[in-house]
């Protein structure tokens, strides 16, 4: 008489699905946490009570000392129309001004002005109260 059975059970768990899940999740929250993209140049900006976060496109920054910025890469201001057409050229356009809160308004206006020209939205960066 043979009591042992043909089919033997395996204690054996298999995480293979377990990694294919947690790879998918890492995945996940890769390319949800790129959508937002600081600048990397550092400028003071002006608070408000309320702040909208949009995709930002074109970034254009002005600090302090009134340098130009497109895109973290200099540019004078004579040549920021050009280069603000070009950026433009493929695509949507949004600018969003990252304006440091020492410099004069009227800086702000002349790249507005440039935008506006170019029929391109305007949007001014700000940080939360």
């Amino acid at each position: 008489m043979n009591l042992n059975s043909k089919h033997k059970v395996e204690s054996s768990f298999s995480m293979s699905s377990m990694t294919d899940v947690i790879f998918l999740l890492l995945i996940f929250f890769m390319l949800t946490s790129s959508f937002i993209t600081p600048s990397g140049l550092p400028v003071n900006l002006p608070t408000s009570k309320s702040s909208n976060i949009v995709m930002q496109k074109i970034s254009v920054t002005i600090t302090p000392d009134l340098n130009y910025y497109v895109n973290d890469k200099k540019v004078s201001f004579s040549h920021l129309e050009s280069t603000l057409k070009a950026e433009l050229s493929d695509k949507e356009g949004v600018v969003v001004l990252h304006c440091d809160k020492t410099v004069p308004v009227e800086h702000l206006v002349n790249v507005a002005s440039i935008a506006t020209k170019l029929k391109a939205k305007i949007s001014l960066a700000t940080k939360p109260d």
